[in-house]
């Protein structure tokens, strides 16, 4: 079976394609999978690295602008689409896929467009609540729609919610090989205190990891603080560092700059603190975490808002909206939720009953279905 599975742009994209590449390869003995990403995409740094080769195409984003400079670049996208549709000919002219899936990124449009011009079975996944502009344009194409929320079924039109499939955002296994004792044990508390889990993505967030520094001199000052905290600080970290000097911080207060055992801090957590991106969420859902979100500002069309919102809706989140957080705020929001347990406890049963553990079996199943129909 030969699958191409175009992404990119974000990890959100990216990895839901790598966990089905591998699902792929390991079910179809002799499978060929090829990624095709953006051309400066981060996609060209993950994707080798995970052992997939990788084609590009020449892609841009649409700026919402009438300025000069806005105008400059939406003329020099439109002239990428031209040429990325050649690109993207030329791809499946030499591949000859057999199946085309798309999970978000600009790049997914002219590919899987092309495809399902030529026939080829094709498929979209959307893992934000709201779909994209990608999304939305390719919904009206492909054979199958898969999403990450029973809510999200309404943002397509009548017609379209004939071929969506409600199957989650596959979420990588490590996730789900520790009981919470167990990874508790694995980071060493010994104690009953709660642990927090706060990051703002893989590479942080500068204004939020400024109020964290007012976080963590709050919890220094209780002497021995109330609950376990490992903050992932990202590219942040040197300054956190240096804005921490000379604040003893106990060893119940853990500073990183990356968490690189994050499915074992997240199992072993009582409470996350964090941004509202789309695969965070299936994690947190998978899982089963109460969470307090602050979706970041800075994403199109509001997507994390509205992936946020989601989940507070059915009572397994609290989200606060960066405007008005500060130190303080956050410290008594989340000291006030790790103080009621029954509240927790109510929170993470909501999450577990938004969670679909098996999305990569769902869409891997979805995809075969799509294949046999054709």
């Amino acid at each position: 079976m030969r699958v191409l599975f175009t992404c990119g742009g974000t990890a959100g994209h990216i990895n839901p394609a790598v966990a089905l590449a591998r699902m792929v390869q390991e079910r179809q003995g002799g499978s060929q999978v090829l990624f095709v990403g953006a051309k400066g995409g981060m996609e060209e740094r993950l994707i080798p690295k995970e052992g997939f080769p990788l084609e590009t195409v020449t892609i841009s984003s649409f700026w919402r602008s009438l300025s000069p400079s806005g105008l400059k670049h939406n003329w020099q996208t439109l002239k990428n689409l031209r040429l990325s549709r050649r690109e993207a000919a030329d791809i499946l002219d030499r591949f000859q896929p057999e199946l085309v899936v798309g999970t978000g990124g600009y790049a997914s449009y002219p590919v899987v467009h092309a495809a399902a011009a030529r026939g080829i079975p094709t498929a979209v996944h959307e893992s934000n609540a709201v779909p994209g502009l990608t999304t939305r344009q390719l919904a009206k194409v492909a054979d199958r729609i898969m999403v990450g929320y029973e809510e999200s079924r309404d943002n397509y039109s009548a017609k379209e919610q004939e071929r969506v499939v409600v199957t989650g955002t596959p979420v990588r296994g490590e996730f789900f090989r520790q009981t919470k004792a167990q990874a508790r044990a694995a980071l060493g508390i010994q104690d009953a205190r709660p642990l927090l889990l706060s990051y703002w993505g893989s590479l942080g967030a500068e204004v939020m990891n400024e109020y964290m520094v007012d976080f963590f001199r709050r919890s220094a000052a209780q002497g021995t603080p109330a609950f376990h905290q490992i903050h992932g600080a990202g590219r942040d970290f040197a300054q956190m560092e240096q804005a921490l000097k000379g604040i003893d911080l106990p060893p119940e207060l853990q500073l990183r700059e990356y968490i690189y055992d994050m499915p074992t801090v997240m199992q072993a957590a009582d409470l996350v603190l964090c941004r509202g991106g789309a695969s965070t969420l299936s994690e947190l859902t998978a899982i089963g975490k109460p969470a307090v979100i602050v979706p970041s500002p800075n994403v199109t069309n509001h997507h994390q808002e509205r992936n946020a919102n989601v989940l507070a809706q059915q009572g397994g989140a609290v989200v606060l909206l960066e405007p008005v957080c500060s130190g303080e705020v956050l410290y008594k929001t989340v000291s006030g939720l790790l103080s009621d347990p029954a509240r927790l406890t109510g929170m993470s049963q909501a999450m577990t009953a938004m969670g679909i553990p098996d999305a990569a079996e769902r869409i891997y199943d979805t995809l075969l279905t799509l294949l046999r129909e054709n």
